[in-house]
């Protein structure tokens, strides 16, 4: 089995990032000559998935005229959130009710994307696969951000994630789930950590950790550091 669908998430305001994102969305900020958005296009297509959906909402007509603009070697569709904005979660609905898979990677084009995670990923669907679970995250301990700033969002033991006072595992920006797990939602405004709460609380929010380096744009002062 094989994932064939990701969704990427590009409709946020960046707000933590401004004044950058006043007027440019945070996916085409500039990373070593290629955009966080182009970065994670083609970081799919190295992973070999077959179709890519993108939801777009703030500054919207960017990044429709940069995926037009670059005509990458992908089939890709846009899909507009509509007039008020999603959140990650409803953002994440949104892009499945388009989808015609029950299983999909969903990735986060904040994260520097590089060949290191592609080994963690494919790892991470055999596990999907082979448990017959309905989701999983990809996560990395604190040691190995280059944002060592905030404490982590999970612990995690036997792939499986759960919460402590102090929690040293942090999530990447990447998963696969079910359709199932979000299909019962409202097409609304809602973080995706509302279905992750409900996860945990039994047990079944699954988890893989990566080992390499993580970098991911934060805020302002992680862009004065990684991309000045």
């Amino acid at each position: 089995m094989k994932i064939k669908t990701g969704l990427i998430l590009s409709a946020g305001f960046g707000k933590r990032v401004q004044p950058i994102t006043d007027n440019l969305p945070k996916p085409l900020i500039v990373y070593k000559n290629q955009t966080l958005l182009e970065n994670t296009i083609n970081f799919l297509i190295k992973l070999k998935i077959d179709k890519i959906k993108i939801n777009v909402f703030y500054l919207k007509e960017k990044i429709v005229s940069f995926i037009e603009d670059k005509n990458f070697p992908a089939n890709i569709e846009i899909v507009d959130d509509g007039e008020t904005i999603l959140g990650t979660g409803g953002g994440i609905l949104s892009l499945i009710n388009r989808s015609d898979e029950d299983d999909v990677l969903v990735i986060n084009p904040d994260t520097i994307w590089d060949e290191s995670y592609l080994n963690s990923i494919s790892a991470m669907e055999k596990i999907y696969f082979e448990k017959k679970i309905k989701n999983i995250l990809l996560v990395v301990n604190n040691s190995s951000c280059f944002d060592k700033r905030f404490n982590g969002d999970f612990e995690i033991k036997n792939n499986i994630l759960f919460k402590e006072k102090i929690n040293n595992f942090k999530y990447t920006g990447c998963q696969i789930f079910n359709k199932d797990i979000i299909s019962h939602k409202q097409l609304n405004y809602f973080p995706i950590s509302e279905i992750w709460d409900t996860l945990l609380r039994e047990n079944k929010l699954y988890g893989h950790e990566h080992t390499g380096e993580f970098k991911h744009l934060t805020d302002y002062e992680i862009y004065e550091k990684l991309f000045i």
